[in-house]
């Protein structure tokens, strides 16, 4: 059974896959009990916006991922939400209000380097989500929006040092190559296997793709060779 459900990106393990599943869980529900009774009526009354779900898979699944660091989750979804009360105040067609809210969205998003997938999902709820979000109008994007971000992207944090891995990643330096040696040509698969076990990271690049890359570095780096001695040939 465990076959079946086998992780597909690099570095990745069942095992870190569970730990994931309950940072989300323990996460998200926090996020919502927070919020609730700090900015709402009491813990009936949930106040969380859908997108935070998917900013949940990126924080607890891929915390070395770009798309997962604070100022992505909190930036991207608050930034989203903004073009898309702006877009919402502007064009009436929901179809082509939603069109532009979310290209909107990404444009804004990797203009100011916080890409962030649900941020998608915050722009097209700002437009798509109904009375609530109307009736929020420019408190959207700060709340419920940035606060679920922040209250999320903290104990992301906080679990993430529990559980210890690095979140916000910081790249850690792992073995040493020994003065003297060299390493050529495309790594074994178990040493890749290897040094993806050293790092307890999972990344958000599948293996295969991974292998393709390091292919396709020894390949650039054999053309740039071949240039560099037929340059000092003349």
């Amino acid at each position: 059974m465990r076959a079946l459900f086998a992780p597909i990106l690099a570095g990745a393990t069942f095992g870190g896959r569970l730990v994931a599943c309950i940072g989300a869980a323990l996460s998200i529900a926090f996020t919502a009990l927070v919020t609730a009774m700090v900015f709402g009526d009491g813990w009936p009354a949930v106040l969380l916006v859908a997108p935070m779900g998917a900013s949940a898979v990126l924080i607890f699944t891929v915390p070395a991922s770009p798309l997962a660091q604070p100022w992505a989750v909190i930036g991207g979804n608050v930034i989203s939400a903004i073009v898309g009360v702006g877009i919402a105040s502007m064009v009436s067609s929901p179809g082509l209000a939603s069109g532009l809210a979310v290209g909107g969205a990404i444009l804004a998003m990797s203009v100011l380097r916080c890409l962030h997938a649900p941020g998608g999902a915050a722009a097209l709820t700002a437009v798509m989500g109904g009375h609530a979000v109307t009736t929020a109008d420019w408190m959207f994007p700060l709340m419920p929006v940035g606060i679920n971000a922040v209250i999320l992207t903290a104990a992301g944090v906080v679990f993430h040092h529990l559980s210890g891995h690095s979140y916000p990643h910081r790249p850690v330096s792992g073995l040493q190559v020994p003065a003297g040696s060299q390493v050529e040509g495309i790594p074994h698969p178990e040493d890749l296997d290897a040094a993806l076990a050293d790092l307890n990271e999972t990344f958000d690049i599948g293996r295969d793709d991974l292998e393709l890359l390091f292919d396709r570095v020894r390949a650039h780096g054999a053309m740039r060779r071949g240039s560099e001695k037929f340059a000092g040939r003349r």
